[in-house]
């Protein structure tokens, strides 16, 4: 499964149109997002890097994420994703966060589930947020290359409404 260069092609388009940057944080997807960011046309004049944080420690040290909720939910939750989106885009000044941060294969902490949550913010607001679930036989790489195109295709979605609004 390999995410669609015409996707890819758009995204970049919109954001050089619309002249906005992106930045993004992840930790499910392992820098699968990032890498797709790296794959459009022009890339770096409009994204502007991101970080893949596995740990609590880090996603608490750079991505300034509640601590406290963070050791509740082990990084996974809707106010954690939110919290990434917003801090790595103050983090690499850019228009829009993205973030995403859950479970690629079944483990204890994910009650033997595979889900992720992942959240837009532009201009420093939380526009978009969800969770996205996945059967537990879902092989891990599957399931990060699947979290990458569904948010991808969101993030297209909510740049056409930027395009349509100005």
């Amino acid at each position: 499964m390999e995410i669609k260069q015409s996707l890819l092609d758009y995204i970049g388009e919109a954001l050089k149109t619309v002249q906005e940057s992106v930045s993004v944080a992840e930790s499910v997807t392992a820098g699968y997002l990032q890498f797709s960011f790296s794959q459009m046309k022009d890339a770096s004049t409009f994204f502007k890097g991101g970080i893949t944080a596995y740990t609590l420690e880090e996603k608490v040290k750079l991505l300034k994420v509640n601590k406290e909720e963070a050791e509740s939910c082990d990084c996974v939750s809707k106010q954690i994703a939110e919290e990434m989106a917003v801090h790595v885009a103050d983090l690499f000044n850019t228009d829009w966060g993205i973030s995403v941060t859950g479970y690629a294969r079944p483990v204890e902490e994910s009650d033997q589930k595979i889900f992720a949550y992942f959240s837009f913010a532009y201009k420093s607001e939380v526009i978009l947020s969800k969770k996205l679930e996945l059967s537990p036989k879902t092989n891990a790489m599957t399931a990060q290359k699947y979290y990458s195109e569904f948010i991808l295709g969101c993030f297209k979605c909510e740049l056409n409404q930027m395009i349509i609004l100005k």
